[in-house]
């Protein structure tokens, strides 16, 4: 597999239903972990690993590279608030990078911020990683395949 790379995002908050947050990791050996975690009308904490082929670790890999996001500092990004808190790391080769910021409820916020252009890759990539994500989550476990 891609043994150089590894990437976690988290999204979450604490607020009226306790701890509610989205979080997944890609580990070098393929390993796909995701974990929901919403108490709204006492939902359950759902958990699914998957382990991906190597070519989707090398689109993962290729997405990565292409938004850019490693030459990106978070320095002027809005640090987490009681709305919320965003992370994302990377390891790819001998670069590692961890970005933390507020959750973005929309383009509004990230124009808004000292660093849109910045803020516009991270949140165009953590749009593109979600979708992955979901797709594979959604096909790997299925019931009723179409």
């Amino acid at each position: 597999m891609s043994s150089d790379f590894y990437l976690r995002y988290y999204v979450g908050h604490k607020g009226k239903f306790g701890h509610e947050f989205l979080e997944f990791e890609f580990r070098p050996n393929g390993l796909l972990r995701y974990a929901n975690n919403s108490n709204y009308k006492n939902d359950t904490m759902i958990r699914k690993e998957v382990f991906s082929f190597r070519a989707v670790m090398d689109e993962l890999k290729r997405i990565v590279e292409d938004s850019e996001i490693m030459r990106e500092d978070d320095s002027l990004w809005p640090p987490p608030d009681r709305i919320g808190r965003q992370e994302l790391e990377i390891v790819s080769g001998d670069d590692h990078i961890c970005f933390t910021t507020s959750k973005i409820g929309s383009l509004i916020d990230v124009n808004n911020c000292k660093d849109p252009d910045g803020l516009r890759c991270f949140y165009y990539l953590v749009q593109d990683l979600k979708c992955l994500v979901f797709s594979l989550i959604g096909l790997h476990f299925k019931i009723k395949p179409i």
